[in-house]
């Protein structure tokens, strides 16, 4: 069975809005108006997830909420991962292993550099370096082509099929 993963990093946050902690900010405003442009061209583009899996920071679970309901899915689709929030490259794998078989299609949602760090490892070679060095901004999202085991994620296993970041999107 064809597998894909969808990294999608948590749209842009509010600095100033006097959040407590790091965990705790939320969206900014123009993060409220890419989360769901985001969602909608997933959904163009036939790119339903079957599970997301994200960090439970605010701006990634308002992130992940505003693409569900562009996508039409249900929130209990979502398996909120603290592991995820700050998570490093083996931490990330180690959530990618738990994905059930039957699962074909995951959209990973949190935060850099973990994010780019994944899709770095996965790719290998595969990943053309962006001229801005970022190769997730936020509300940019990677899909990729995996392999058929989510527990054998070995570096450079999966394809790097498209990286869109919100501002090419209509």
């Amino acid at each position: 069975m064809p597998r894909e993963l969808l990294v999608l990093r948590h749209a842009k946050s509010d600095w100033d809005s006097g959040a407590a902690t790091d965990f705790d900010r939320p969206l900014a405003k123009r993060g409220k108006r890419d989360a769901p442009r985001v969602g909608a061209w997933l959904y163009r583009e036939g790119m339903v997830p079957d599970l997301i899996l994200s960090s439970p920071a605010v701006r990634a679970r308002e992130t992940a909420l505003k693409v569900c309901k562009a996508l039409d899915l249900k929130k209990k689709r979502i398996v909120w991962e603290r592991a995820i929030y700050e998570a490093e490259v083996p931490t990330l794998l180690e959530a990618l292993a738990r994905v059930p078989d039957a699962i074909a299609t995951v959209l990973l949602v949190g935060h850099n550099p973990g994010l780019e760090g994944l899709v770095r490892y996965l790719c290998g070679d595969d990943v053309d370096e962006p001229e801005d060095g970022k190769l997730l901004p936020t509300a940019a999202v990677a899909r990729l082509e995996m392999p058929d085991d989510w527990s054998q994620l070995e570096s450079g296993c999966a394809s790097l099929l498209a990286l869109v970041r919100p501002r090419q999107l209509a």
